[in-house]
């Protein structure tokens, strides 16, 4: 009868370990398959010793990871979207890689061999996504914008110049033929967009050197500024470049939300390179409280 018993005791602990470990295999295989649906796949090229590869990105290149010391990168002079990469030594044997992150927060992951001769030496990064088919959802968080992510914010500055209203009308400076006009402030995620306009009705082209935010004492706005708090634009929609003679460009400019006391006045200026036709827009905190929150644009 105790044999009985006992063989009955181990027969159910050998079930119990069965279930225990059926359990286990039942919460772990769905971890790793949510593991697996968020893997970044990476692309494949080749690279040499005696050429130089280039990839050309969609957007700005902001941040390079290499995998190993057989490879070396650089920007492509005066650009900002072309890499420039090579083997640093020859004939390596081990696959290593490296990644890009671009300024409108997309993530790129490359597995590189070696190649004395590659086939291919230029890749564009848009055309392959086109062939491949890969949809571009991968996007990285950058500090200065929050929780907005680059994408976003590239969307709602796409949306603010196209649509091209202007809820301000009495924001301007002009003079010497140049008109600078602030078209309207909007606000998402506790970030201020400000939407410019730059006329040049003369007919030589105003180069712009630099565009600078300030908050200032009101009763030094109009001489020279003793206390100043300069705040600088996290992200900027076009690039700074020159306005050409009886032409009229745009503008979109993010940053952080804030306000200022009643007697502070901000100066937004944009200053002409080699040149003195400067202008600058005074904004009182009044009209940084009526930003107009992007989602009710229409």
């Amino acid at each position: 009868m105790k044999k009985v018993i006992k063989n009955i005791v181990i027969a159910l602990v050998l079930i119990a370990t069965s279930y225990n470990a059926s359990s286990q295999i039942q919460y772990t295989a769905p971890d790793t398959t949510k593991l697996d649906l968020g893997r970044i796949e990476p692309y494949k090229i080749e690279v040499t010793y005696s050429k130089t590869s280039h990839l050309i990105f969609p957007a700005a290149i902001r941040y390079v990871d290499l995998g190993s010391e057989y490879l070396v990168a650089a920007k492509a002079e005066d650009t900002e979207n072309v890499l420039r990469v090579k083997a640093a030594v020859r004939n390596f044997k081990e696959e290593t890689n490296f990644s890009v992150i671009t300024e409108d927060g997309r993530f790129y992951n490359f597995n590189v061999l070696y190649n004395s001769f590659p086939v291919i030496m230029n890749y564009n990064l848009l055309e392959m996504q086109k062939e491949i088919s890969r949809a571009i959802t991968k996007s990285v968080l950058f500090e200065e914008l929050g929780r907005n992510a680059p994408s976003l914010v590239d969307d709602l500055m796409g949306r603010i110049y196209r649509k091209d209203k202007s809820p301000i009308k009495h924001i301007e400076s002009k003079s010497f033929g140049i008109q600078f006009l602030l078209k309207g402030i909007y606000i998402h995620d506790d970030k201020f967009y400000f939407h410019t306009e730059l006329r040049n009705f003369s007919e030589v082209s105003f180069q712009i050197d630099f565009v600078t935010f300030k908050v200032v004492d009101k009763k030094v706005a109009k001489r020279t500024v003793i206390q100043e708090r300069t705040l600088l634009p996290s992200r900027v929609y076009k690039p700074l470049d020159e306005i050409i003679g009886n032409t009229t460009e745009r503008n979109i400019f993010l940053l952080d939300q804030f306000t200022i006391a009643s007697d502070k006045i901000l100066l937004i200026g944009i200053y002409e390179k080699n040149g003195s036709r400067h202008q600058v827009l005074q904004i009182k905190n009044s009209d940084l409280i009526k930003a107009k929150r992007i989602k009710n644009m229409k």
